[in-house]
């Protein structure tokens, strides 16, 4: 039986250490591919605001600079840290990768795959598509960039997914 968990992926931190998603475990995750330039970017601090919301709570943001939309992520490795320093992120950003196409990351293929996520075809369409992982890493939802990350409809899921016995 195929794995529909992202916990079977391994991403790499922007230092390039490898880090196994199972490392969030029994962790609500939002996860969004990014962008420095993007008419989204200020949805960097409402991540950030969001993260704030449900401190102390099983939640986590995973963030993926990607640069597969209108070349708007020039940054690579220390520059992005420095960006999202500026930026006040409080949450991890990761090496930057390809979020849609045949160079797509395996976690983005996956996303991508109703057959491998069990859930949903989703393809990002622009910077800032997010998805919404329960505690037991399944895929139960997306969001088109547009929706902000501190939207009433965003908060209100991840505080049903943090409820016992979800």
């Amino acid at each position: 039986m195929i794995d529909k968990s992202i916990y079977r992926f391994n991403v790499k931190k922007l230092n390039g250490e490898e880090v196994s998603l199972a490392d969030y475990k029994d962790q609500v995750l939002l996860i969004v591919n990014t962008a420095s330039q993007c008419g989204f970017t200020p949805q960097l601090k409402e991540l950030a605001e969001l993260k704030d919301a449900f401190e102390g709570k099983d939640f986590q943001i995973l963030a993926f600079p990607s640069n597969d939309f209108g070349g708007q992520e020039p940054l690579e490795g220390e520059e992005l840290a420095q960006f999202c320093e500026i930026q006040r992120v409080n949450y991890p950003v990761f090496e930057k990768i390809r979020v849609r196409g045949p160079y797509a990351d395996p976690l983005y293929k996956f996303f991508a795959d109703k057959k491998e996520n069990g859930k949903l075809n989703s393809v990002p369409r622009w910077n800032f598509h997010k998805f919404l992982i329960n505690k037991s890493g399944m895929v139960t939802d997306f969001f088109y960039p547009f929706t902000k990350p501190t939207s009433s409809k965003i908060r209100k899921q991840i505080t049903r997914l943090l409820a016992p016995g979800k």
